[in-house]
């Protein structure tokens, strides 16, 4: 009996719902960053504002991804992501083996 056990890939519908969530969330986030005051030389805000929208993008390519039938599919390897690492990250482009390669 295999212990690697995922449940189904997320529909479509499902996992749009998921991606607006960690959408809006993360716009708030952003909002909040840009209605701190901070001196021109701050670079924590700076790089947090960043990192936020570099993760805006790719939520952006994971709705690509739900329209164009690729969605939960692992770009590096072309294996199903395990739902689980879907419902945690809902925008992520890589399973957990592929992700350890690329960090």
């Amino acid at each position: 009996m295999s212990l690697d056990v995922t449940r189904a890939q997320p529909h479509p519908h499902e996992a749009r719902r998921r991606l607006e969530h960690a959408r809006t969330s993360r716009l708030a986030q952003l909002r909040a960053l840009d209605a701190t005051e901070r001196s021109p030389d701050d670079d924590l805000l700076s790089a947090q504002k960043a990192a936020m929208e570099r993760v805006l993008e790719e939520i952006e390519e994971a709705f690509t991804r739900v329209d164009d039938g690729t969605y939960g599919l692992c770009v590096g390897c072309a294996k199903p992501v395990p739902a689980e690492r879907l419902e945690i990250l809902p925008y992520t482009r890589h399973c957990v083996a592929c992700q350890a390669r690329t960090a």
